[in-house]
């Protein structure tokens, strides 16, 4: 996707470096575009834990090249499995929600357990990254491609009139390494020329929604406008939403979803009112060991101060003020549990299923 009119992805191998991860850095957008170079694990581990990328697609990648340079940085070949071990293990503390981080690092410690050489086993990991970024940019244009005749058949039954989507988070571009996950069919209907308006939550405490879905839809010229996180429901109530689509930090077996926080609400203000509700995701993002995801999905718990504080723009630099009382304490749990019951459907790169754990298993074949 582009930005300035310039066609960008959110992870690269640097140009005649190959040691050398590169990535947009998310924490400065849309005020500034920055991108960083990661040449250790521990710099993949806090571009994650940090947020300097996120989105579980991109969080996948990103772990993978960590393990890449994780054996770049072993100096001998004594107890390599032990070290490869310890890599894979802190690489995975880094989100503990997101399951890509998990498929993505033991993808790699599966490929290289086999090479018997160091420098054959950093030669795969390499190699495996890269596969499986390129797999991630085909499966989003899958999804894509899967979900566009949802939006087109919502257009001709409006007769052309602008269909409303509302969204949640950034499942864009953004937080995979090309096209997304929830904007994938909204971009690709934009292109054939349906006409479009995206309602999009701010998504406190970080504000991904504001501050990154609305600059995607806006480099790429589509109509959104941004809401308060309450007011999608209103909006539900006097018509002026068609369809929700979120995406999703880890889906169960069962099709419950794990999204961020907030997504819940706008999936039973959806219900209520009659509103199809949809999740986009790789099959990637699927936890097939946990049967249960509202029991069973661990929800990270983030540093209260992201909901003390709101970061903006203050005409020079990225900014932080205090909006609540110093002293009071702040919960800030990161995502939230949508039962499957209240999804619409399922959007993969294997087409669009039903949320539960019969028409899941089909697509796992």
């Amino acid at each position: 996707m582009r930005i300035n009119n310039k066609n960008y992805q959110t992870i690269w191998v640097k140009d005649k470096d190959p040691k050398t991860i590169q990535i947009i850095d998310q924490r400065f957008l849309p005020f500034e575009f920055k991108t960083a170079d990661l040449k250790t694990h521990k710099d993949v581990f806090i571009a994650i834990k940090d947020m300097w990328l996120r989105g579980a697609p991109l969080i996948g990648v990103a772990g993978a090249y960590g393990m890449y340079l994780g054996l770049l940085e072993i100096n001998s070949e004594k107890n390599v499995q032990k070290e490869i071990s310890k890599i894979a293990s802190y690489l995975k503390s880094a989100r503990p929600t997101a399951v890509n981080l998990q498929f993505a690092v033991d993808l790699v410690t599966d490929q290289i357990k086999n090479k018997k050489s160091l420098e054959e086993k950093v030669k795969t990991a390499f190699n495996t990254a890269n596969k499986l970024r390129n797999k991630e940019i085909e499966n989003c244009q899958k999804i894509g491609e899967y979900g566009f005749p949802i939006i087109e058949k919502l257009s001709k039954a409006k007769k052309g009139e602008t269909v409303n989507i509302l969204t949640h988070c950034n499942a864009g571009w953004l937080a995979c390494i090309d096209y997304g996950t929830a904007t994938a069919p909204i971009y690709l209907a934009h292109q054939t020329g349906i006409k479009l308006h995206v309602w999009v939550d701010e998504t406190r405490p970080r504000n991904q929604g504001s501050r990154l879905t609305a600059f995607e839809l806006g480099q790429e010229g589509i109509p959104h406008t941004v809401i308060a996180d309450n007011t999608g429901g209103l909006l539900m109530q006097k018509g002026m939403v068609d369809m929700v689509i979120v995406g999703s930090d880890r889906t169960s077996a069962n099709g419950d979803v794990a999204n961020k926080i907030g997504t819940y609400l706008k999936a039973l203000a959806a219900h209520d009112n009659n509103i199809p509700f949809y999740v986009a995701l790789p099959l990637s993002t699927i936890d097939w060991n946990i049967e249960n995801g509202v029991t069973q999905i661990p929800i990270e718990k983030r540093d209260e101060n992201e909901v003390k504080y709101v970061e903006g723009w203050d005409g020079k630099k990225i900014s932080q003020v205090l909006v609540m009382p110093e002293n009071s304490s702040a919960l800030n749990y990161g995502f939230d549990i949508t039962p499957a019951k209240y999804v619409t459907a399922l959007i993969t790169e294997k087409g669009v299923c039903k949320a539960t754990k019969k028409e899941l298993a089909k697509l796992k074949k």
